[in-house]
């Protein structure tokens, strides 16, 4: 299996050492060599500067972790030469070309997983399980907060030039943290209307906005809330579920998912298995990817969910600019 690595920033980096974890022993890297971390891990490694001569390589997969805003660039002709993807999210920064991709995607029945880790997060699959199985209920609302202080992400860098402070790279707290508006998703069915509220501000030097609170209802009649931003000290992400029989919380920091039981006054906590730490959620996600291209597995997050996503990420963004509620995603093809 022969991996072509687009992106080598810190997220780029993981996914190489990662598929080497899972034996994958042959790189291209396709980089602009504007990256600020060391080159030592990469050394050896054939480089080309251009999709082109990377795919001349032939791969048999592609991982797309350049800026949000280049990913289209890198995909579109990966996937016309039938390389299986593995795509960071989000998809794009806009909707632009994304019609082209799904097509060509579909017509050459290219595998294509999008990179949102947190689906494989043991905590999140079991809130999902204990909602489907009825234990504490029916699942009436549910409330996300992730607020992280974006100086403190990678410490070696000026954040100000990261592709998360930038317009032009597709940044936003909206686009860089939608992870949410995909496991809700996953969670607890289709979204069929939005509202939020987004600007910039903080005192932080940038042109996107770093605020957001966005509103969600599902088609099963759930009301959701989730609140992001780039300015919480110290970093939380937290999620609460309010049931008919009681509430579901989960804890980011410590993984661990708490039930009460609101008729017998009772606490049951699932604690995490000993020694977890966060990068067992991108080895999984790596080995599914490994197995969706050695061996045919279906995907665990596909395009169109990754689609759905970015379209409740910019929906939330049209709703802040036009201060209103969104029910059609159609009108985003334009933007």
């Amino acid at each position: 299996m022969k991996v072509v690595i687009a992106g080598l920033g810190s997220i780029g980096r993981r996914h190489l050492r990662n598929l080497r974890a899972c034996g994958v022993e042959e790189f291209v890297l396709l980089r602009s060599h504007r990256a600020t971390l060391p080159d030592d891990e990469l050394a050896g490694l054939p480089v080309e500067t251009s999709i082109e001569a990377a795919l001349a390589h032939e791969p048999d997969a592609i991982v797309i972790s350049n800026p949000t805003a280049l990913h289209l660039d890198v995909a579109i002709p990966a996937a016309k030469a039938g390389v299986a993807i593995l795509m960071e999210k989000p998809v794009s920064d806009s909707m632009t070309g994304m019609d082209e991709f799904l097509q060509i995607v579909e017509e050459n029945d290219v595998p294509v997983l999008v990179g949102f880790q947190f689906r494989w997060h043991p905590g999140l699959r079991g809130i999902k399980n204990l909602v489907e199985m009825g234990e504490v209920g029916r699942a009436t609302s549910v409330r996300v907060r992730w607020g992280e202080y974006l100086p403190d992400w990678h410490p070696w860098e000026d954040y100000r030039k990261g592709y998360a402070a930038r317009k032009d790279l597709g940044g936003g707290v909206v686009l860089t943290l939608t992870h949410p508006l995909d496991y809700l998703r996953m969670m607890f069915g289709e979204v069929t209307a939005e509202w939020a509220f987004a600007d910039k501000v903080s005192d932080l030097e940038m042109d996107v906005e770093d605020t957001a609170e966005i509103g969600l209802r599902f088609e099963n009649g759930m009301i959701g809330n989730v609140h992001l931003d780039y300015v919480q000290r110290p970093a939380q992400h937290s999620l609460e579920v309010v049931c008919t029989k009681g509430s579901i919380f989960w804890d980011n920091a410590d993984g661990m998912v708490r039930v009460f039981d609101g008729e017998k006054k009772t606490w049951t906590e699932y604690p995490m298995k000993e020694g977890f730490e966060r990068n067992e959620l991108f080895m999984a996600q790596t080995a599914h990817f490994v197995a969706m291209v050695r061996d045919g597995m279906p995907s665990g997050c596909t395009l169109q969910d990754g689609i759905r996503a970015q379209e409740l990420a910019l929906g939330a963004l049209w709703s802040a600019e036009h201060e209103a509620i969104l029910k059609d995603w159609s009108i985003l093809r334009s933007r």
